[in-house]
């Protein structure tokens, strides 16, 4: 039944409708402090309940079929954004197990031992076993972080109060926030150039996310091309291809990125790219701000008839 709802809404041909699923990790087992993060039993549910009722296509081949109105009925992509290392250890062979494919947005500047700034944050909190952290120096407050609710209230807040500071400062705040908090934090977050270059060679498809994942709306035209640029060049001397696919970070449309940015991303030679603006795309609509949308729910009937409903409003 719900396939045919989706074929209602996702013809083929010029009508048709491509749904594209966001993902960013794929935890082994799941997080206690992040109860809702994907983990590898629910990204196998997920697969499964994609695999039966859409056309899951390569990112590239989709967008090619979009722009031409060839796409067929219930056509549908998978991304992952930023390039954690579970993306290659546990998605990667979940999808192969369903025989699938994804595109994996990687922003470079944290492969091989990187982290990115809200994971500082994140591990620095989830390791300390201080009742309270007092980051009043840094105008950032007291936060009570004796309870998983506290510590999720404290993230959520401390990512909220940094997320629009410039690349820098966020990085030198948040390791600052670790020393001050005795924390030790892992290096092992993020791929290995080596392991990109493997998901590649497995028959994954790799995209540029930038090189520091920053807001690229609150950045000079120029500092705008030096990070996509960057990012785009690095990758396609890894891979030794072109890489024509790119994700706006954290992808907000007027927020995020600028119609400036979207000149930038076109000039650069990509041939599409991806934001975070819910939604599904077609053939009348700019290949370079397509739109993205992962459903939230547990339950196989609950998580199909959201994805219908993003189908619905598009």
């Amino acid at each position: 039944m719900l396939s045919f709802l989706f074929e209602r809404y996702s013809p083929a041909g010029p009508n048709a409708r491509l749904s594209i699923l966001i993902f960013h990790r794929v935890l082994t087992d799941p997080d206690p402090l992040f109860p809702s993060e994907m983990h590898a039993s629910r990204f196998n549910e997920v697969c499964s309940w994609l695999k039966s009722w859409f056309n899951v296509l390569p990112l590239d081949q989709a967008v090619a079929r979009m722009k031409a109105g060839t796409l067929p009925a219930r056509a549908a992509c998978i991304t992952f954004d930023d390039g954690y290392a579970d993306n290659y250890h546990v998605a990667m062979p979940i999808l192969q197990r369903h025989g699938l494919t994804a595109t994996f947005f990687v922003a470079t500047g944290f492969l091989d031992g990187g982290r990115m700034w809200n994971d500082t944050i994140i591990e620095t909190i989830r390791g300390s076993e201080a009742p309270v952290l007092d980051f009043s120096e840094l105008g950032l407050g007291k936060h009570p972080i004796a309870s998983v609710s506290e510590k999720r209230a404290a993230i959520s807040a401390l990512i909220g109060k940094i997320k629009y500071r410039p690349v820098a400062d966020r990085v030198t705040i948040t390791e600052y926030l670790a020393g001050l908090a005795r924390m030790s934090l892992p290096h092992d977050l993020m791929m290995t150039s080596q392991e990109v270059k493997a998901m590649r060679q497995a028959g994954m498809q790799i995209g540029a996310h930038t090189v520091s994942h920053p807001i690229l709306a609150r950045l000079t035209d120029e500092q705008v091309k030096e990070e996509i640029g960057s990012s785009k060049l690095f990758l396609e001397q890894l891979l030794n291809e072109p890489v024509v696919l790119f994700a706006y970070p954290n992808g907000k449309p007027g927020e995020d990125y600028s119609p400036r940015t979207v000149d930038v991303v076109r000039s650069l030679g990509f041939d599409a790219a991806v934001s975070t603006r819910w939604g599904a795309s077609g053939k009348a609509d700019d290949p370079f701000q397509i739109q993205r949308f992962t459903p939230w729910d547990q339950g196989h009937l609950r998580f199909g008839l959201r994805m219908l409903a993003n189908l619905r409003a598009a």
